[in-house]
């Protein structure tokens, strides 16, 4: 292996805002994590064993974020779990019959039948209902990196006026990380890529040793960076970063000439939730009758603006194949361009949303085993690697602070600070200043039921400060969940603040209590001192 003159890291970001809802089981957005599970989390998982089974040597590196973390390992959200591939399997059964008459999409019937079936017996008979150990298995081999991120992807680049806040969210999320993987992390994904040089002492406080950023993270730096995102760079309290490369990102993320809008893959926006009739289809949409999608679909891109065509796993996969080597060509290239311009071999940084592999990019966790095992077979000019595994290589480093950025559009915020979601900002920040007072006035309680109502209160800070409900709001996607869920927690931590305050913890408040305790069950280790 003496011609590797480069390296490649695959970065995939597993997030998903924390969403239990004890009481009743009408909420659709809690569904997002059963889709997350069948069409990214599993699919990943089915192809690490195919390439761990077959000896190929790979890497990749996860973010496994707190709230999708406490989520796997919610008894209620695994069971909601399986009930949701009993449901889909029995609506794949009524498939097979409907569609008896139209070959192809009988095919297609059977097909999500095999694989909502291979679902349930992968969940519930090989992982036994944890997909956490699942992920730490390939991770104790040594094929996997896991990272962590902010408590519940808390925005650092507006929560920071209050820097005990942002402190909160990297502890938490550093000790999340901790409970289910037995270490510590040794990177983290900064929510949504959102950089500010104050987060770095807190970092390095946690132990933290690297973030990615946005390109413009690094491109922008001060000094310039020699080698672009093509090196980390550490700043001068000791934290690298690792830059997302712009051509191999646009390669993959780009529904426009990017991999995931080739005409033979899986249409996402048609789906028998919408093209089923209605009496038919009812029982499996929305409680209240809306049309939403079911995750069987017949449909392949075909074109824009033309009448749809079936959908043929046959020629997915020869996209699959194809794009594979296309990306691999474009790597090698690269690397033997970038290799005479570099100190050390350059590194290309392609971190990724996990949920477009599958979710969004149906054929997606099949690309990366083709391309994992092209990159092992073949004879190339470079070899997929892990942060940690680059840092410990090459460890020295140009000394460089990134620039303030995020992703998302126009790199620098403003899809989590705009006219459509500002009115939140004060209150986020109204209530994470509180906290930090409670933390202080409390600082030697002993009082159990106090305790209790303190961390409770640490809880609903972090619920309210994802970032999520800010990016649905601007995207004008389930706006009346996401401002429901910030003016909720909002509220709830008040309540509660207030009988703190007020010394009064009667029957009403011990109610409120125990009913929070039960809904908003994150972080059950969680202790309020990490505010002081």
């Amino acid at each position: 292996m003496s011609n590797i003159k480069g390296y490649v890291s695959f970065i995939l970001h597993a997030h998903l805002p924390f969403i239990h809802h004890p009481e009743s089981e009408d909420y659709l957005e809690e569904q997002w994590l059963y889709e997350a599970i069948s069409e990214t989390y599993l699919p990943l998982l089915i192809n690490f064993t195919k390439l761990e089974k077959e000896k190929v040597d790979f890497r990749i590196t996860m973010s496994m974020t707190p709230p999708l973390l406490n989520m796997l390992d919610n008894k209620l959200l695994q069971t909601r779990y399986i009930k949701y591939l009993h449901t889909h399997i029995e609506l794949a059964k009524k498939e097979i019959v409907r569609t008896k008459d139209n070959i192809k999409e009988n095919e297609l019937a059977k097909y999500y039948l095999n694989r909502y079936s291979n679902d349930l017996h992968l969940f519930e008979d090989v992982y036994k209902c944890n997909l956490i150990n699942a992920f730490k298995h390939f991770q104790d081999i040594g094929v996997l990196e896991i990272i962590t991120c902010g408590a519940t992807h808390g925005y650092f680049p507006i929560l920071y006026v209050n820097e005990k806040v942002v402190k909160a969210q990297i502890g938490v999320g550093v000790q999340t990380y901790e409970k289910y993987f037995g270490k510590k992390p040794r990177g983290i994904w900064l929510p949504e890529c959102g950089y500010i040089p104050e987060a770095d002492k807190y970092l390095k406080e946690f132990g933290i040793e690297y973030i990615i950023t946005e390109s413009h993270g690094i491109l922008y730096a001060d000094p310039t960076p020699i080698y672009g995102t093509f090196a980390p760079i550490v700043s001068p309290n000791g934290i690298i970063a690792f830059g997302r490369d712009i051509e191999s990102s646009r390669q993959v993320w780009s529904s426009i000439n990017g991999y995931p809008g080739d005409f033979n893959y899986r249409e996402f926006y048609r789906d028998i939730g919408y093209d089923a009739p209605y009496d038919y289809i009812k029982p499996y949409i929305a409680s209240n009758g809306a049309r939403v999608h079911t995750g069987i679909k017949y449909y392949r891109i075909t074109g824009k603006n033309c009448e749809k065509d079936y959908y043929n796993l046959t020629w997915a996969q020869d996209s699959i194949n194809k794009q594979a080597g296309h990306f691999f060509d474009s790597r090698v290239s690269q690397i033997e361009h970038l290799c005479k311009l570099t100190n050390n071999p350059p590194i290309v940084v392609c971190p990724y949303d996990a949920e477009l592999y599958g979710h969004w990019w149906y054929e997606g966790p099949d690309w990366l085993y083709v391309l994992f095992k092209k990159i092992y077979y073949d004879e190339c000019n470079f070899k997929l690697i892990t942060p940690s595994e680059y840092i410990d290589k090459y460890p020295v480093m140009q000394v460089s602070t990134p620039c303030r950025s995020s992703w998302g559009a126009n790199g620098y915020s403003e899809v989590w600070l705009n006219h459509t979601n500002d009115y939140a900002h004060k209150h986020l920040h109204n209530i994470g200043d509180k906290m930090v007072e409670l933390a202080q006035t409390f600082y030697n309680e002993t009082d159990k039921n106090k305790i209790r109502a303190l961390n409770q209160c640490a809880r609903e800070v972090l619920l309210a400060q994802s970032s999520d409900w800010l990016f649905i709001i601007t995207n004008g996607t389930m706006v009346d969940y996401a401002k429901k869920r910030i003016k909720a927690h909002v509220g709830k931590f008040n309540k509660l603040y207030n009988g703190l305050i007020q010394n009064n913890l009667d029957k009403t408040y011990m109610n409120l209590l125990n009913n929070l305790e039960e809904a908003d069950c994150i972080f059950p280790e969680i202790d309020y001192h990490i505010y002081s």
